[in-house]
């Protein structure tokens, strides 16, 4: 059974931490499907409002390097396309490329599962993973919660 988007994206941002300023009840922000279409179309942060949490509108259209993020746990919700994704495991040949960002070349163990859309996997931060085949183009929205 597939659960819905806006059941995900309620249960999603209900979870996020967003600091209301004094007085007031925080800002709604509203995209336009034409823009969240130009944000898939080349793969960027949608969303960045400098607090806990960041959305990205991602696009693979091949398999990337493995990712460990220190502080970010992705929420991955996958539109169109499928992958191969690995989680868990043993880093190789792991270097760091930015604060609490570190990438490697292969994972020894983890867990396979292929990813198709409605699907929804959430990565607590510390674990690699790793899109190692992609079948797509893959677009899926990543929550990035810190």
């Amino acid at each position: 059974m597939r659960i819905p988007m806006h059941f995900v994206w309620a249960a999603s941002l209900a979870a996020l931490e967003v600091p209301a300023r004094a007085g007031a009840l925080p800002a709604v922000t509203y995209f336009r499907a034409e823009t969240v279409g130009a944000s898939f179309a080349k793969g960027a942060v949608l969303f960045n409002p400098g607090t806990n949490y960041m959305i990205h509108t991602s696009r693979r259209v091949g398999p990337g390097m493995v990712e460990v993020h220190e502080q970010d746990t992705d929420l991955i919700y996958v539109l169109e396309g499928s992958a191969v994704f690995v989680t868990g495991g043993t880093l190789e040949g792991g270097k760091t490329i930015a604060a609490g960002e570190i990438r490697g070349s292969d994972v020894i163990g983890g867990e396979t599962r292929l990813l198709s859309p409605g699907d929804v996997i959430v990565v607590p931060h510390g674990v690699p993973h790793w899109f190692k085949q992609v079948r797509g183009p893959l677009l899926y929205y990543t929550i990035k919660v810190r």
